[in-house]
């Protein structure tokens, strides 16, 4: 270019000429200026329209350059002619290489198996914004360290359980023991249940209800659920659950209508007395006191009515048949209605490219809907895949008071959504005398993680470049400008939009809690299950159901974000070896095969002898 430009006009004709000559050699090839990359048609008939104009003026010139006032002018337009061409190619040649970079990423960003691509993605957002990253010099190690790893055969044992004493835990909640009560004749009244949340703040509440159903020898009313700005969704139990399928699994249990008999429906719960909250009710309550505060009011007016009932009954300490009995609602007598097991075998499956049954997880969430037709072909093109549920959506970004990356324009901008969702946060937070800074809360392990944090917990774990990743939930945090790290060392991020068609997605669409109980099918029927945050409702119902189903084929990945906070704080030393060894050997021992210790969520641990049956 440095050349050209000081050769002038003649030359520059005299360079395209020679270029033009040498790249027409092979009367099949095009010109070369038109496989550059980023040059379409149109320019090329413009410059090949220049090139022979600026050859005539040039030749004029050459006869008689100071021939008169004509000659004067020609030579002035080659000039100017030359300076445009200049641009022009100064500019064509910045856009090929910039062309040249994003073409890298973008195309192996794009997932082709796709067949029908919905018109967006669960994490994208109409205003574009530069990527943010916390740990460059880490990302660029993981880049490397995977395109290593493309050329080397996958002998991982990545996608099965780490410790095979797993299977010897198998399910059986179900088994009806002699030493259980039962279902006793005499009755003391009936439960309502209002459960409040979203599908898995419901499903732990409708659990709950049959257990305290159960403890104070109560008729169950099928609970219903409570409408809400937050999530949107007026289904009712019988949009997401078989209620024959749930009364008939617990009729040797409980008691269970579907409605309060007539001569009950005009009692007011609220105005007799009978209405309990959660101010009414420690959280975790005991035994002891549902049988001190609402044995009482059931007694006195043959009804209470549990209003936002949620985690408003402790684990332990409980009567071994309680504890059954809510293993049993969970993993047994809670069907997905049919339409949703539909549309989640066809999502399952088109993920998988396998028409045939792959495990008792997929069976007991799919039911009939599993193709069974043996399919030889179905093996070779099947594939395997990570569900990930990343939780990194605004309210828990903003609610952790923690900083990632984004600097003064995110600080203000969570500041803004905590003053307008969490007053009461913000009013404690001036008050309080000691805040804790974001960076001891990264460090305490109290930060949510990030995309680009997962993304490397992936990659350190080996996982290939091309591992297909379901990502499950919406509303990521920043939407493209927290993905792209993710996406550049995981482009296959698919969700349920890319695989089912729009008409297919249409009946859940005003039905957050339905298109919910995809996910959770597609989480649970995973291949490897990986959560940012294990506290989560979702995460922790999905990892309980693969521990009670998955035995020793579905393995899970919790990260402990307190010692991940650590190794990622040496981004700028750590060797990626050194990396790697320390997220493997944090991840496995998340693996470990422990009995439900004291407390515990039986939901999460079910293993233990009142969800599972251990062989010898």
């Amino acid at each position: 270019m440095y050349g050209i430009m000081g050769n002038g006009s003649l030359g520059l004709l005299g360079i395209m000429k020679a270029t033009k000559y040498r790249c027409n050699n092979n009367n099949n090839d095009p010109p070369c200026w038109r496989r550059i990359s980023g040059w379409n048609s149109n320019t090329t008939l413009l410059l090949h329209h220049h090139h022979h104009d600026a050859s005539k003026y040039s030749t004029s010139s050459c006869k008689g350059l100071y021939a008169g006032k004509k000659h004067l002018w020609l030579q002035k337009n080659v000039i100017m002619t030359m300076a445009i061409m200049l641009g022009f190619l100064a500019c064509f040649f910045l856009l090929d290489y910039v062309t040249a970079i994003s073409s890298h990423d973008s195309a192996s960003s794009r997932f082709l198996y796709l067949n029908e691509k919905s018109s967006s993605d669960s994490y994208t957002c109409k205003k574009q914004s530069s990527p943010i990253e916390m740990y460059g010099r880490l990302l660029n190690m993981a880049s490397s360290a995977l395109a290593e790893k493309e050329l080397k055969q996958d002998s991982s044992n990545l996608w099965v359980e780490p410790y095979g004493i797993a299977s010897s835990w198998e399910p059986c909640a179900h088994r009806k023991l002699h030493n259980t009560p039962g279902n006793l004749v005499e009755n003391n009244g009936y439960i309502l249940v209002s459960a409040n949340g979203g599908l898995n703040q419901q499903r732990v509440a409708i659990c709950n209800g049959v257990a305290v159903a159960s403890l104070l020898n109560a008729t169950l009313v099928i609970p219903k659920f409570l409408y809400s700005n937050v999530w949107n969704d007026p289904s009712q139990f019988g949009d997401i659950y078989q209620e024959e399928h749930f009364m008939n699994m617990l009729k040797d249990d409980i008691s269970i209508v579907k409605e309060l008999p007539s001569h009950m429906k005009s009692l007011d719960p609220e105005a007799i007395g009978s209405q309990i909250t959660d101010a009414d009710l420690p959280k975790e309550a005991t035994a002891a006191d549902y049988i001190k505060i609402v044995l009482p009011l059931l007694l006195k007016n043959g009804l209470v009515h549990f209003l936002g009932f949620g985690n408003r009954l402790g684990f332990d300490p409980l009567p071994s048949h309680i504890q059954r009995l809510r293993c049993k609602c969970n993993f047994h007598a809670l069907k997905f209605v049919p339409k949703i097991q539909e549309v989640g075998a066809l999502l399952v499956r088109r993920i998988r490219k396998h028409s045939g049954s792959r495990s008792m997880l997929d069976t007991e969430l799919l039911g009939k809907f599993i193709d069974k037709r043996k399919d030889h072909d179905s093996a070779k093109g099947s594939i395997k895949y990570l569900a990930l549920h990343l939780r990194f959506e605004v309210d828990m970004v903003a609610y952790s008071l923690c900083e990632f990356g984004g600097g003064e324009s995110e600080r203000r901008e969570l500041q803004a959504y905590r003053e307008s969702h969490f007053p009461f946060l913000v009013e404690r937070l001036k008050n309080s005398t000691s805040p804790i800074s974001p960076m001891v809360l990264r460090k305490m392990g109290r930060c949510p993680l990030t995309p680009e944090e997962a993304a490397l917990v992936l990659a350190g774990l080996g996982f290939k470049r091309g591992t297909y990743v379901y990502l499950a939930g919406s509303g990521i945090y920043g939407a493209d400008s927290r993905m792209n790290p993710f996406t550049r060392l995981y482009p296959n991020v698919i969700t349920k939009e890319d695989f089912l068609a729009p008409n297919e997605l249409e009946p859940f669409k005003n039905f957050s809690s339905q298109l919910a109980a995809l996910d959770f099918i597609a989480c649970a029927t995973a291949d490897v299950f990986a959560m940012t945050d294990s506290g989560s409702q979702l995460s922790s119902m999905v990892s309980g159901f693969r521990s009670y189903y998955g035995g020793d084929h579905a393995p899970t990945l919790r990260p402990n974000k307190k010692r991940l906070a650590a190794i990622l704080w040496e981004n700028g030393t750590i060797g990626w070896k050194s990396f790697e060894e320390r997220v493997k050997k944090m991840i496995q021992e998340g693996q470990k095969v422990t009995m439900r210790k004291f407390g515990k969520s039986i939901y999460r641990q079910p293993r233990c002898p009142e969800c599972m049956c251990k062989q010898p």
